[in-house]
């Protein structure tokens, strides 16, 4: 895709899309802003446009009802995984058992169950703040509530996976590993050494679990990712999901540069088609056809 001016497109002074990224917390978004802007064709504003694909800005949320690309409450969700879990529990998703309590209801609650539990702290990424915990552990008092206390289910090897979503096709299935020689970690993120490895097909049950997630959080018709894990027993679950906006935004640095540039250009496309306009790099480009299931019910 060529780059392209899109203000010679419209008349003067009428931009009607955008990367909205303005505010005191831009600059949080400020490479992600110049990455989409140059991939989606349309100009970084501060200041709401007719579509936005949101990153940042200080005003009202509500004016921007019905302006942005990822809807807001999908994005408030996201954010917390507080609001995951209830929508997880609400729609059905599959996901390690997961309870909200207050800060008083832990001990007692991990007294009568058996196996490893985790506490995460609701907001942020890259796994932070999260802790292992027992009957006999202190939370803060400044701990957010309700608490977000989930089963802890290890693999072998220590692994997470993702699938990314575009207007309601998942793909770019990979997983998170620590190299050979690291010291693991039971929070197998990107931010904490672990590394993506790609080329594995995704199991049909894998894509189901992640797309029911997606769903259920309101990001399957725009953009967004979801973590899973696979029990020993063969079951997929879903762990949370992820998008960009306000609150944080999706790791794109996979070492995969294909998969860097398809969650682009099909967010690129699902973009211009929201606006209901052709793409200025032309009416008659598409996207690859969307990936098909072989004879085994993978899919890549």
């Amino acid at each position: 895709m060529p780059g392209i001016n899109l203000r010679r497109f419209y008349p003067a002074g009428m931009v009607p899309l955008g990367i909205l990224n303005g505010g005191a917390g831009a600059w949080a978004f400020a490479a992600l802003a110049h990455r989409l802007s140059q991939a989606l064709h349309v100009p970084i504003v501060p200041e709401p446009t007719s579509l936005n694909y949101v990153l940042n800005w200080d005003g009202p949320p509500a004016s921007l009802a019905g302006r942005s690309f990822i809807p807001l409450d999908a994005l408030a969700i996201a954010a917390d995984k507080r609001e995951v879990a209830r929508a997880f529990a609400l729609h059905g998703v599959p996901c390690p058992r997961t309870v909200l309590l207050a800060r008083s209801e832990v001990a007692r609650f991990l007294q009568m169950q058996p196996g490893s539990w985790v506490l995460k702290y609701p907001l942020g990424c890259a796994a932070l703040g999260h802790r292992l915990i027992t009957a006999t552990t202190t939370i803060p008092a400044q701990w957010p509530e309700p608490c977000v206390v989930q089963e802890f289910i290890t693999t072998d090897p220590p692994s997470v996976e993702r699938l990314y979503c575009v207007d309601g096709l998942c793909f770019g299935f990979n997983s998170r590993r620590f190299p050979a020689g690291a010291t693991p970690s039971p929070w197998i993120a990107h931010a904490r050494g672990a590394r993506y490895q790609h080329g594995a097909v995704a199991p049909q049950q894998a894509m189901a679990v992640g797309l029911h997630a997606l769903q259920a959080c309101g990001l399957d018709g725009s953009f967004g990712c979801v973590d899973l894990l696979q029990r020993p027993s063969g079951a997929w679950l879903a762990l949370e999901v992820g998008s960009d906006g306000f609150y944080n935004h999706v790791d794109r640095d996979l070492d995969n540069a294909a998969l860097e540039g398809e969650i682009l250009e099909r967010t690129a496309y699902a973009f211009w088609q929201r606006a209901g306009m052709d793409p200025p790099w032309g009416s008659q480009w598409r996207l690859p056809s969307a990936p098909q299931a072989d004879a085994t019910g993978m899919i890549r």
